[in-house]
C-alpha cells in the first residue's frame, strides 16, 4: 500500500503493512542520508553505522570489544568487522589491557576525534535535509512511536 493509496478513513491496516512501509522507508532514508554525508565531504567509508560505532567508542574508550558489543547491542563478530575496517582507516587502535595480557582494548586514534566532530555536524545537517518535509510536531509523534516500539522490545527481553 503506497502512501498515496492510504486514506485517513482506512480502518484495516495490518502489522505487516506497517512493517513493510517502515522497512521500505528506512531503507530509502538511509540511502538519502548516506548520499547527504558524501555531499558534505564525509569520506564514503564512514557510513552512518560506522560513525555511530565511532561515537560509541568515543563515549566508552578504552573498552573491550565484547563489552562494547553488549553495550550497543550488536554481535561480537560485527564489532570485529567494524574494528577491522576502522583500524584499516587508522581511526581505531587496539591497545593491550595492562591488567590482562590476553585482553585488548579499543580506542580512538588521534586522527579520529576531529573527523568525528566534523561528521557529527554533517550528520545533523544531513538529518535536517532528509527530514525537511516532516514538521516538528510530526517528528515528535514519530519519535514517540519509535520509542514505544523500542520499549516494547526491551520489555520482551526482560
Amino acid at each position: 500500500m503506497t502512501p498515496s493509496k492510504r486514506s485517513s478513513s482506512e480502518v484495516m491496516v495490518t502489522a505487516g503493512d506497517v512493517l513493510q512501509s517502515l522497512f521500505k522507508t528506512t531503507h530509502q532514508l538511509h540511502q538519502q542520508f548516506e548520499a547527504e554525508l558524501i555531499a558534505l565531504h564525509i569520506p564514503a567509508y564512514l557510513t552512518g553505522p560506522r560513525l555511530r560505532f565511532l561515537i560509541a567508542v568515543s563515549e566508552s574508550a578504552p573498552i573491550r570489544m565484547s563489552d562494547l558489543a553488549a553495550k550497543i547491542g550488536i554481535k561480537a563478530r560485527t564489532v570485529t568487522q567494524f574494528v577491522d575496517a576502522l583500524e584499516h582507516e587508522k581511526l581505531i587502535v587496539r591497545v593491550p589491557d595492562p591488567e590482562d595480557r590476553r585482553a585488548t582494548f579499543i580506542q580512538l586514534s588521534d586522527s579520529a576525534p576531529p573527523l568525528i566532530q566534523k561528521a557529527r555536524a554533517a550528520m545533523g545537517e544531513a538529518a535536517e535535509k532528509v527530514l525537511a518535509t516532516l514538521p516538528s510536531d510530526s517528528r515528535k509523534q514519530l519519535l514517540d512511536i519509535l520509542d514505544q516500539l523500542e520499549a516494547s522490545k526491551a520489555n520482551e527481553q526482560i
